[in-house]
């Protein structure tokens, strides 16, 4: 699969989460980047403009929830699609449904994340 190299910024405090996600991606033709909290994938998000960010909710410093309210609202990121995975999203997504102003995400995925529905999810959406 060509991905053109794309750029997928992935925040997760979980070092083995973002070790194997990462992996996982290389593998398929991504570059990677890494962030493990809100306010350093943030910060990231700006300097960086990835593609697409994959996104843990429940995190130290700067919750998931924080961090995709500022990419939504910052000019420079409003357009990134965002994947949120965590283990919490059906309560999580009923959350973020409820917030009218919110633009969704691009996709929600169950921690432990289903590889072949994942990377499919990618491609149709970076494509």
């Amino acid at each position: 699969m060509d991905a053109q190299k794309k750029k997928i910024l992935i925040v997760d405090d979980e070092r083995s989460v973002v070790s194997y996600l990462s992996a996982l991606l290389k593998d398929s033709g991504y570059d990677t980047l890494a962030a493990s909290n809100g306010k350093e994938g943030f910060v990231k998000a700006v300097s960086e403009h990835p593609d697409l960010i994959l996104l843990d909710i429940t995190m130290p410093e700067e919750s998931g929830v924080r961090m995709f309210r500022q990419i939504r609202e910052n000019k420079e990121t409003s357009s990134i699609p965002v994947f949120i995975v965590t283990g919490i999203s059906h309560s999580f997504k009923g959350f973020i449904e409820g917030r009218k102003h919110l633009e969704k995400p691009a996709a929600y995925f169950d921690k432990p994340v289903n590889k072949e529905e994942l990377l499919a999810k990618i491609k149709e959406v970076l494509q």
